[in-house]
């Protein structure tokens, strides 16, 4: 069992819709075992707590794809994940069934993991699908996900998860009756000394259209998909104890007919061992961009806001272990064109996250 708790406060101090200052946590108890200790050979189990309250930053930002990656509404406290993994074929197989999140198995890359944008955790053009969200922070969904590695450093896996996310602890709980159909998603990538992967997804369920309607004035239903590309490479340093330099780089495109994006990608590098002899500290620095589709920029025009084509965000964040305990991560973003809205300034935000982490038995 461990525990972790994450304690931000953001400051947009130019630019976007209001400058302000918000606080604001993410508290998470996970407790995982290996069954094969109660006889059950290649079991393992999951459950995750998620806790998460606090104000919210964005909205003084004014951004479409936010700025903090545990920012929530509303405040709640839910069972996370809870799943069952049962490896077979000499562990080269994996089934996983339960209450999962999407962005743990797909559209991820280690190197991307400092940045606080919440871009960097999983494209926007995906995040943005679902009639709720997909299986992502902050609420995931019933899921079924098979892994298969036909080599040690190649790897296939698909999944299908309930279109609609809810857990125990939202308003509305578990969906058990599907009734939004599934997100299927499949992943397969190449794993040596970094990581390069293309991924596909597709609702089972047409989703409705962002601008057109059929003839009764209802939004037209229109297939969502889209795939996505990730490369990750060390640039520099060994796979040992020293200064590391890690980049990334990630593309995703969708249809364009279902949610605000058709486009988006993000790329950055992450440095560890930045100071020699103190292990721990971290430094990275990404950019990332969102597109916009053309319906919903015609539906901008139509309302009178002759929206942009695309947001774009750079950030520059550090963290440093204070103890084996506590860790600080100062970080700074600029948002170029918050929601392609012409109307709002450049944004500049300032934070700070604080770690505190509790070390499982």
């Amino acid at each position: 069992m461990e525990g972790l708790y994450k304690g931000d406060a953001v400051a947009v101090v130019s630019g976007g819709l209001d400058r302000g200052a918000r606080l604001l946590g993410n508290g998470e108890l996970t407790a995982e075992a290996d069954l094969a200790r109660f006889g059950w050979t290649g079991a393992h189990a999951k459950l995750h707590l998620l806790s998460v309250h606090g104000g919210d930053p964005n909205n003084l930002a004014g951004t479409m794809q936010g700025i903090d990656n545990i920012e929530a509404a509303p405040d709640r406290t839910k069972v996370y994940e809870i799943w069952l993994e049962q490896s077979f074929a000499g562990d080269r197989a994996a089934l996983l069934v339960g209450m999962a999140d999407l962005n743990a198995d797909f559209y991820q890359n280690d190197a991307a993991g400092l940045l606080i944008a919440p871009a960097f955790g999983i494209g926007s053009e995906l995040a943005s699908t679902g009639p709720n969200g997909p299986s992502i922070f902050p609420s995931t969904a019933l899921a079924a996900r098979l892994r298969v590695s036909p080599s040690e450093n190649s790897y296939v896996k698909a999944a299908l998860f309930n279109a609609k996310a809810g857990v125990l602890g939202d308003r509305g709980g578990v969906d058990l009756k599907m009734r939004d159909g599934a997100l299927a998603i499949a992943e397969a990538g190449i794993a040596a000394d970094g990581k390069l992967a293309l991924g596909y997804w597709r609702y089972t369920e047409r989703q409705p259209d962002i601008r057109l309607v059929d003839a009764a004035g209802d939004p037209r239903r229109d297939v969502a998909q889209g795939v996505y590309l990730l490369a990750e490479k060390r640039l520099a340093g060994s796979g040992e104890a020293g200064r590391q330099v890690n980049g990334f780089v990630r593309l995703g495109l969708s249809d364009g007919d279902t949610t605000p994006y058709r486009a988006g990608w993000q790329a950055g590098i992450l440095v560890d061992g930045v100071f020699a002899g103190r292990e721990g500290t971290q430094l990275s620095f990404g950019v990332n961009q969102a597109y916009l589709s053309r319906k919903y920029r015609l539906n901008g025009r139509d309302a009178g806001t002759p929206w942009g084509h695309a947001e774009t965000g750079f950030e520059l964040t550090y963290s440093h272990p204070l103890s084996p305990y506590l860790t600080v991560q100062p970080d700074v973003q600029y948002i170029l064109n918050p929601s392609a809205d012409p109307s709002i300034r450049d944004a500049v935000i300032v934070g700070a996250r604080f770690t505190v982490t509790v070390p499982g038995s």
